[in-house]
């Protein structure tokens, strides 16, 4: 760096004499001139400081970092370019099983009994469809000790239309039931005080056991959507038997619901009435028996909701008209429930007070007990209340339970009593030999205990049990005729294969009363009976041989318990029945 700086004073100083001698050349003769000094000029060169490669930095904020942002100016840019579409990872799930719309049963078993059964629904349109059910069980009998025919048939034919609109929907139902029953509930020491065997084989031979019902309805519903009009049923219904008996039944019932302050507020109308007569009564004393009700009910509800608490507070009120004897009477019946929910739904806790008049039928007591005589008294029951609390939920997730414990007051609540025989009665149709049913009425008090439990193992296991423990208290009656004490029934179902299923159920039933009253020449006897408690094992296997066709094998009574369900009536021991199921569309 020094000898840069000398050769640059150097080439100043060659530079000033050039120039002082081309003056000097030009014009050599400058003439003269005054100069003033006044101090003499003394050039000087400043010393050169050289610069350090390394400066150092004596400020301290040079020593910290800057903080360096990024931007990013974004626009948009046309693109052409198409994503392909993503694609699920495969997952192994089961076949899902093809549903069908029809299907076809048939069965045969011992005792030459025959099961069928075919269901055919078909959709005319996106909005209607019409549907028929065939079903139809019977036996030849066969029943060991008995000395009346025990064979028996059931069909029922029920069809359907409906149509479904975006806000309402509705449908007209009818069917026609055909049953064919025999009395043969006859003791085997039946006519025994008979002194000669030919006049008792006589005696039997001569009683025609044979009872046939045949039942007609047509009906109608009709529900909306978005409306206070909720719903709507009606239906007619004509029952009659063999022996001139004949019943019609007609009821109506609207349903309307609207809010009020965001609770719900509904009210069903009832307008129920029936008619019918027996021929004559059970000791043919010449008289028809009449009967006639028309009973008009409102039941107001209305619903209460806050946090886990739920209540419905509502009424009965029912106008009952007593037709053939102008009795009519009004009844007033709470119908209130409440639900609390005290751990989600695991444990929820519940009870009621309720009550309702029910109109009893003589098919519905049919129904009940297929062996009641064609002479019965049809009154409604006065189901005052029925007061219920109670607490249901889950053990774990899989397994749910249901506790509850109840006191009910029924006025002329109706139960099955077995007629006596009379040999002076001068009524000698087919059930009045001591082997058929009458209906008695009687005020009971029922203090009940109920529990159930089911349990889903998995998707391939279920179980289920509950029984029921009951005790009554009768104004009139000596007992509270056929009522059982104690009721319990448990049932598992399991898939063994994908192909192969099995499933087993079993009830027991407590002891009944009832009395055995036979009145002849040489024997007077009335005596309470009691029914010995029973159980009925049954089972099912089957096998779907593909999506269409299954296989099944069904066995009842396996423990072939020799009991009698009611009064001189044993059932059938063990029963097997074999068929297959086809399921189809159209």
């Amino acid at each position: 760096m020094t000898n840069k700086i000398q050769y640059k004073i150097a080439f100043v100083f060659l530079f000033a004499g050039l120039q002082t001698a081309f003056a000097q050349k030009k014009d050599e003769n400058i003439g003269t001139e005054v100069v003033n000094v006044v101090k003499p000029y003394t050039p000087t060169i400043s010393d050169a400081f050289k610069v350090k490669e390394t400066p150092t930095l004596e400020d301290d904020d040079n020593t910290k970092k800057e903080e360096i942002k990024y931007n990013i100016f974004s626009f948009p840019v046309a693109s052409t370019f198409t994503p392909a579409k993503g694609r699920a990872a495969a997952v192994d799930k089961s076949k899902q099983e093809k549903l069908f719309s029809n299907y076809a049963t048939l069965g045969v078993g011992n005792y030459g009994t025959l099961n069928a059964e075919l269901f055919v629904t078909e959709n005319l349109n996106k909005n209607e469809y019409v549907g028929g059910m065939f079903r139809h069980i019977s036996s030849q009998g066969g029943i060991d000790g008995i000395l009346l025919d025990d064979k028996f048939y059931n069909t029922t034919l029920d069809l359907t239309y409906g149509n479904q609109q975006k806000d309402f929907s509705w449908n007209v139902d009818a069917g026609y039931q055909h049953q064919i029953y025999n009395w043969y509930g006859l003791r085997n020491d039946f006519a025994t005080d008979l002194a000669d065997p030919q006049d008792r084989f006589n005696l039997i031979n001569s009683i025609d056991p044979q009872q046939t019902y045949q039942n007609i309805y047509v009906g109608a519903r009709f529900a909306a959507k978005e409306s206070i009009f909720k719903d709507a049923t009606v239906k007619f219904n004509h029952f009659s038997d063999a022996f001139g008996s004949s019943e019609n039944r007609f009821f109506v019932t609207p349903t309307v619901g609207f809010e009020v302050s965001g609770q719900k507020v509904n009210a069903k109308f009832i307008v129920d009435y029936l008619g019918g007569s027996f021929e004559k009564d059970y000791f043919a004393l010449g008289n028809s028996i009449d009967y006639a009700y028309t009973n008009i009910g409102v039941q107001p509800s209305f619903t209460y909701q806050q946090d886990d608490l739920t209540v419905n507070l509502g009424a009965g009120l029912f106008y009952s008209m007593d037709n053939e004897n102008s009795d009519n009477k009004f009844f007033v019946y709470p119908q209130i429930t409440a639900t609390y929910r005290i751990v989600g739904d695991v444990m929820i806790a519940y009870a009621g007070a309720e009550g309702s008049l029910k109109q009893n039928t003589y098919r519905d007591l049919v129904q009940e007990n297929f062996f009641v005589s064609p002479t019965l008294g049809i009154n409604p029951t006065d189901q005052k209340y029925d007061i219920y609390v109670g607490m249901k939920g889950k053990i774990a997730n899989n397994v749910g339970f249901n506790i509850r414990g109840s006191y009910k007051n029924e006025d002329q609540k109706a139960m099955f009593l077995n007629n006596p025989y009379n040999n002076e009665n001068a009524n000698k149709e087919g059930y009045a030999f001591g082997n058929s049913f009458d209906v008695v009425y009687d005020n009971v008090k029922t203090i009940s205990f109920f529990g159930e439990l089911k349990a889903d193992f998995s998707k391939n296991v279920s179980f289920g049990v509950s029984g029921t423990f009951s005790s009554y208290t009768t104004d009139v009656q000596a007992e509270a005729w056929n009522l059982p004490g104690l009721q319990v029934k448990a049932n598992l179902d399991f898939n063994i294969t994908e192909k192969l299923y099995a499933g087993t159920s079993v009830f027991f039933v407590g002891e009944r009363k009832d009395i055995f009253s036979y009145t002849s020449l040489l024997r007077d006897e009335s005596v309470t009976t009691t029914l010995d408690s029973y159980f009925d094992l049954n089972a099912h296997v089957g096998y779907k041989y593909n999506e269409r066709w299954t296989m099944f094998l069904k066995g009842n009574n396996l423990a072939s318990q020799d009991y009698q369900k009611w009064l001189n009536y044993p059932v059938q021991g063990i029963q097997v029945l074999l068929g297959a199921s086809y399921k189809f569309d159209f």
